[in-house]
């Protein structure tokens, strides 16, 4: 499937990108939004791009090698919760806007061979870092099923979390377990039949619970947040993407703090959703919401 970038006008329309300005894109994925905002930051503007896995850095650099050539485009593979140090290591400055979207890339999904998604039997790795000493398959096997039905219910908000960890326990007891099917098949040993025919896959919630603790996306987030905002000029503007609801709390509370703060104005009264067309030509972008705020 190809990239298609996520809430693509409203990003533009919420970031206000202008000739000359510089924005960083801090999940630069498949590059689709970083392109977008290069054509109104031109001529004179640069983007920062970052993302924590190499494949994909590497990726974008040949993509858009033209663009890199020329310094309108900088590519770096680290993590946005260490923002302020990329920034002051590429002295990259002044800021006008930054964008996080916090979903996944398609080529993540269907060409990274690392067990992101359910729908291709894959190695249970899930690391965006290949550094990163913890892989899913670690949790999977070694960790107790009381840690696993912990993070379940607190990363996944998963009801099934005891069932699913305990039918975890068991299977890896007679073989570990090393592949995206080999866990597609345990969990569904462990949910109700029911639960298997919803809108969203039974299996999207655990799945979604390994990656964001084999990378620690949400501390990542909470990392990032009050760096945003000693990175951006006065009246920069930040627009975060997320697709799960801890990670959009996360973002709602820090915002609403900073605003009673008086540091911000809050753009998005409510989230924004994609619409339905959009919903029917990208399906991964249902459950994406966007928040946005300009500081004071």
């Amino acid at each position: 499937m190809a990239h298609i970038p996520v809430l693509k006008d409203e990003v533009i329309k919420y970031l206000d990108p202008r000739p000359g300005e510089n924005f960083i894109d801090g999940t630069c994925g498949g590059g689709g939004h970083a392109q977008e905002i290069l054509k109104h930051i031109t001529p004179g503007g640069r983007i920062l791009c970052l993302d924590l896995d190499k494949e994909t850095i590497e990726r974008l650099q040949k993509k858009f090698n033209g663009e890199r050539v020329a310094g309108r485009m900088i590519f770096v593979n680290d993590n946005f919760g260490d923002l302020e140090k990329i920034v002051q290591k590429n002295n990259f400055s002044p800021v006008k806007g930054i964008l996080l979207d916090l979903g996944m890339s398609s080529d993540q999904l269907d060409e990274s061979g690392r067990g992101f998604s359910f729908l291709k039997d894959e190695p249970l790795d899930m690391r965006y870092w290949q550094g990163n000493e913890l892989a899913a398959r670690q949790i999977v096997n070694q960790w107790s099923p009381l840690e696993i039905e912990k993070i379940l219910e607190e990363y996944g908000e998963e009801k099934f979390a005891r069932k699913i960890s305990l039918e975890i326990g068991r299977a890896r007891k007679l073989k570990s377990i090393q592949t995206t099917r080999e866990l597609l098949e345990v969990i569904g040993r462990a949910v109700p039949e029911k639960y298997k025919h919803g809108r969203t896959n039974f299996a999207t919630r655990t799945f979604q619970t390994l990656r964001i603790a084999v990378n620690d996306e949400l501390e990542n987030l909470e990392k990032f947040l009050p760096q945003s905002f000693r990175v951006l000029a006065g009246g920069g503007r930040l627009v975060i993407i997320s697709f799960q609801s801890l990670e959009d709390r996360i973002v709602k509370n820090f915002f609403r703090q900073s605003a009673k703060e008086k540091k911000l104005e809050i753009l998005t009264k409510k989230p924004l959703t994609p619409s339905e067309e959009e919903i029917f030509a990208n399906p991964r972008s249902r459950s994406a919401k966007l928040r946005a705020v300009k500081l004071l």
